[in-house]
């Protein structure tokens, strides 16, 4: 079989390495690539360096923005008592898009996963909770994904936040989503019955 030129396998290689792109998938992008005018593929590169240029990590609620702090924690209309708790940044645009949710975001960066040797440690759980200590919080809205792991660490973070005696109202997204479904892939119905059907835990 004849080899590919090596540029070409360096991008097909790479892209390959992307969470949901198959070998096949890759080979395809990256031919389409090569078919692609000159300036296509100067601007996706540029974009791409600009992302991890200019693109940062809140450091109040870790999910991501031109700044330190996003524009959603920057956002003094949002309701600044109620926090959604949730595994990736990706995850915000999913809520947002519903438009019914005006409270703020705390990335966890995951979930707890023994078998992947994430622990509590490697997530953003004493972050939350300091939040919730200093900032007056009435409400934390568990947003975890309903795999067992996204149930486990719901169940964690409620004993820690029994732990340092939060007085407000806990709650998790109800039960719109089905067990094993992910927040970015639900569809903005399903999204907002999860919402409107959270309960306390």
């Amino acid at each position: 079989m004849r080899k590919l030129p090596k540029a070409l396998n360096e991008v097909i290689e790479n892209l390959s390495r992307l969470p949901g792109i198959g070998p096949k998938s890759a080979a395809r992008l990256g031919f389409y690539l090569l078919a692609v005018p000159d300036n296509f593929s100067e601007k996706l590169a540029d974009s791409i360096t600009n992302l991890k240029k200019k693109i940062k990590i809140c450091r109040i609620c870790f999910g991501v923005g031109e700044d330190d702090v996003c524009e959603i924690c920057q956002d003094k209309q949002r309701n600044q008592k109620q926090i959604c708790v949730i595994e990736r940044a990706d995850e915000v645009m999913a809520i947002e898009s519903i438009g019914g949710y005006k409270g703020l975001y705390h990335v966890l960066g995951g979930v707890i996963n023994p078998l992947d040797h994430v622990g509590p440690d490697d997530l953003k759980i004493n972050e939350l909770l300091s939040r919730v200590e200093n900032d007056g919080i009435e409400e934390i809205i568990l947003a975890t994904n309903p795999t067992i792991e996204g149930e486990g660490t719901a169940l964690y973070i409620k004993k820690k936040l029994e732990g340092i005696n939060f007085k407000g109202k806990v709650t998790r997204i109800g039960s719109g989503l089905p067990m094993g479904a992910e927040l970015g892939f639900a569809d903005q119905v399903t999204l907002s019955r999860a919402f409107e059907g959270r309960r306390e835990i």
